[in-house]
């Protein structure tokens, strides 16, 4: 197939979400790209570690423990270096790209899109437009398809400290979920090269920003300085970077696929950060739209139907992450004492959160978490949702 690529960024840039999820292993090794990240020097992550309000450490989820293999294990990675990998892998395959061109619509006749028009005012014209703008949600916005999770709505404020904390063994690559003692809100911390962390505090805007003022340094140095588990992490840690915030977490498009057209990643949706899901949902929504390109072209039939086949699949795993994110901001849920009382859901927990959430049988734990928490409804899209 001839494959263009328009990226309105030059790379490498900088970007967030740097937790990657195990899962994201098959689709690394269809890429042929595994042995590059493994010789990239980024750190191993094996496990996930959550601390409660008063600041207490859990065990760390290992996930080696339920499986040893190497694709257990996965990598904590700068965004601008990985980034910029993929890209040049695709160029190695034979994908033309071109950076530094913006798109700024797509181009339909009547419903069906036949191309884009360019930040250069050129048209493209394609059998398949495939949507990867990520929260930019180019096409959604264009269709006014776009809409919030109301339950979900939070932002983050993060900077880049040298120094700080990291635990030894094999919890050294893994990353830290932290609640703030009020739980308003919850910390990230995501070990990177050079002995550089990644921190972030995510929490509704309405409590980072109203009545804050407009220094987001200000209230994340605030946000640090008031959570213990944060605080000592990053004692005698230097701050290398400036404070930087994004907004609105959680949304969806009402459609996945058009005639012409299809949307992948966060173009799509975009979940809470708080399993580092996003990298994992983008990797998993591409392969199976390229997957359905591929079969519609062969059949000469890009349509909607065909386009978004995998819609069905990739809601069943959006939903079962979902849910686990609404448990985790239960203030009266904790998955320590989920893990003593229901110690047999143990092995399903520990697949979510290494993005095993596609296969038969792990969503049987929400069942039981119906018990303990209030959970979300499925998305509420109709079975036209790719027409």
């Amino acid at each position: 197939r001839r494959v263009l690529i328009l990226e309105r960024s030059r790379f490498p840039r900088p970007h967030i979400g740097e937790s990657l999820m195990p899962q994201t292993y098959p689709t690394f090794k269809r890429l042929c790209i595994l042995d590059k990240l493994k010789a990239a020097g980024f750190p191993t992550k094996e496990s996930v570690q959550f601390v409660s309000a008063s600041g207490k450490d859990s065990q760390p989820y290992y996930f080696t423990d339920r499986d040893p293999g190497e694709w257990s294990k996965t990598w904590q990675v700068p965004r601008d270096k990985f980034d910029k990998m993929m890209l040049d892998n695709a160029r190695e395959h034979g994908v033309e790209v071109r950076e530094g061109v913006g798109v700024t619509e797509v181009l339909f006749e009547g419903d069906r899109a036949v191309g884009v028009k360019t930040s250069g005012d050129e048209a493209i014209s394609a059998k398949v437009v495939v949507d990867a703008t990520g929260m930019n949600t180019l096409l959604s916005l264009q269709l006014g398809l776009r809409v919030a999770d109301p339950d979900l709505k939070n932002a983050s404020i993060y900077a880049y400290y040298k120094g700080a904390h990291s635990d030894g063994g094999r919890n050294a690559g893994g990353t830290i979920i932290i609640h703030t003692p009020d739980r308003k809100g919850w910390f990230w911390s995501i070990p990177l090269p050079g002995d550089m962390t990644s921190i972030g505090v995510v929490a509704p805007p309405s409590y980072l920003f109203t009545g804050r003022g407009d220094d987001p340094l200000a209230t994340l140095d605030e946000e640090i300085a008031n959570c213990p588990g944060v605080r000592w992490r990053l004692k005698g840690a230097e701050r290398i970077s400036s404070a930087f915030v994004t907004r609105d977490f959680s949304y969806r498009a009402t459609k996945i696929a058009g005639d012409g057209w299809v949307l992948i990643g966060d173009a799509f949706a975009f979940l809470d950060p708080v399993y580092s899901s996003g990298v994992f949902l983008a990797l998993k929504s591409g392969e199976m739209a390229a997957d359905a390109i591929h079969a519609a072209l062969d059949a000469g039939d890009t349509s909607a139907e065909k386009l978004g086949v995998f819609a069905p699949e990739l809601l069943a795993g959006l939903h079962n992450i979902r849910q686990l994110i609404y448990a985790f901001y239960d203030d009266a849920f904790s998955f320590g004492k989920f893990n003593k009382q229901c110690p047999q859901y143990r092995d399903h927990i520990v697949r979510l959160l290494i993005g095993d959430v596609f296969s038969e049988g792990v969503d049987d734990v929400f069942d039981e978490l119906r018990r303990w928490v209030k959970l979300p409804d499925p998305f509420p899209m109709a079975k036209s949702t790719t027409k």
